[in-house]
């Protein structure tokens, strides 16, 4: 039987991106598969009081920097080189997260998947753009007409609201998060115990 995880996720981050890179990775070595959970990151950060590390750690620079060491030593470890920051961050990502759960139910969702966080986080598009969403989707070769309207159902924003709410309930604060049956990690960091629980179910 294969092996799964959660992956809760939100384009809008960075670190999504960077975890989303290097899955296939994990799950080839681990025999398992992620399951992605579209949740609202700036919903998860407002439900547990949790701040961004720009605020966070404003009195404590030299944790900021610390940060941005690592933040960057994941990216040169992984070869990441195609990362670049998004000149239009922070990004309002509440309509590219619910076309991702309408993505999800159209069956389209692992090329609107990649083309969202490569338009992020490698092409540097301002994503809050309702027309620049568009000509991603369209440049994906999916239907974009369709992905839009269906993101605007009222069942679509609802179970976006679900997944966050249900993510918060079982502990996350932030993207990425990880849960490996009941047992959660937080960050890209972690990925190393993420295929050691994996490999523990198995034993």
């Amino acid at each position: 039987m294969t092996r799964h995880f959660d992956f809760i996720f939100d384009f809008g981050g960075p670190n999504g991106y960077l975890a989303h890179k290097v899955l296939p990775e994990l799950c080839a070595s681990t025999g398992s598969t992620a399951n992605y959970i579209p949740c609202l990151l700036g919903g998860m950060m407002k439900a547990t009081n949790n701040q961004p590390p720009m605020v966070r750690y404003a009195e404590t620079p030299a944790k900021r920097d610390y940060e941005m060491l690592e933040f960057n030593r994941f990216i040169k470890a992984n070869r990441l080189s195609a990362f670049t920051m998004n000149p239009h961050f922070p990004v309002n990502s509440l309509r590219i997260m619910r076309i991702a759960v309408a993505a999800q139910h159209e069956g389209v969702f692992v090329p609107y998947c990649e083309a969202m966080f490569a338009a992020m986080w490698e092409d540097g598009r301002n994503l809050a753009d309702p027309e620049t969403v568009t000509d991603v989707i369209t440049a994906a070769g999916l239907d974009a007409t369709a992905l839009v309207a269906r993101a605007e159902d009222t069942a679509i924003k609802a179970e976006l609201i679900t997944n966050t709410e249900a993510a918060v309930a079982r502990g996350a604060f932030g993207i990425p998060t990880f849960f490996v049956g009941d047992e959660m990690f937080w960050g890209k960091e972690r990925l190393g115990q993420v295929a050691e629980a994996l490999a523990a179910q198995q034993s």
